[in-house]
């Protein structure tokens, strides 16, 4: 049976390198895939890890029929025989339902990837949508880590190495941009404090999220 499942992990954890991996499995046996991406490190129409792995890619706008799309695809004589979408929490839900629509009409496996979670801790829509309706939800082994050691479970927006809980939901960035708008994964704990690598080191907390004694 087809199934819908749905990839999740913080930053920086592997999600895009384990959807080049399952496309580069189902390569060598002959297997033809569609990949979807949006707004990857890498720029539009690229799937890309940090390990430096790319492959092209569709790029999913916010308007496109994901399952229009496949079917076009198929009924031109072009082959698909499963479907990849990285980075599927920028999806709207309609797109999500898309992607659910091609495993149960047209019968083939869609492998979504994505963070579950924004910078404020709320769900992405896309994300959402994919909980709600995926056959399979996996946590990624790997294990991205906070800068105190503990498992990193959150996702937190930085400008110049500071922890920003304003903004609009969808800012491209990555875990690697220090002086810009840029990302860092940290435990709940750190999170809640809004402490961040960088104000680790200065050995600065903001006094209005101190813990009470």
């Amino acid at each position: 049976m087809s199934e819908l499942v749905f990839f999740s992990g913080t930053m920086d954890c592997g999600k895009s390198t384990l959807a080049l991996q399952i496309g580069h499995n189902r390569a060598a046996r002959g297997l033809q895939g569609v990949i979807f991406t949006r707004n990857d490190r890498a720029g539009a129409g690229k799937l890309s890890s940090r390990l430096g792995l790319v492959t092209e890619a569709v790029e999913a706008t916010e308007t496109m029929d994901l399952y229009a799309y496949v079917v076009d695809r198929l009924s031109q004589g072009g082959k698909a025989d499963y479907v990849i979408a990285d980075e599927a929490q920028f999806l709207a839900p309609d797109q999500i339902d898309q992607l659910a629509r091609i495993v149960d009409d047209l019968g083939l496996d869609v492998f979504a990837f994505g963070i579950t979670t924004d910078f404020r801790t709320k769900l992405f829509p896309g994300s959402q949508r994919l909980v709600e309706l995926a056959d399979r939800i996996e946590q990624l082994q790997v294990e991205a880590l906070c800068w105190c050691g503990a498992r990193a479970t959150h996702n937190a927006r930085t400008v110049g190495g500071e922890m920003v809980v304003d903004g609009a939901q969808v800012v491209v960035g990555d875990v690697s941009s220090a002086t810009e708008t840029g990302y860092e994964v940290l435990c709940r704990r750190h999170h809640r404090r809004r402490m961040t690598s960088a104000s680790a080191r200065a050995g600065v907390l903001s006094p209005d999220v101190l813990p009470v004694t």
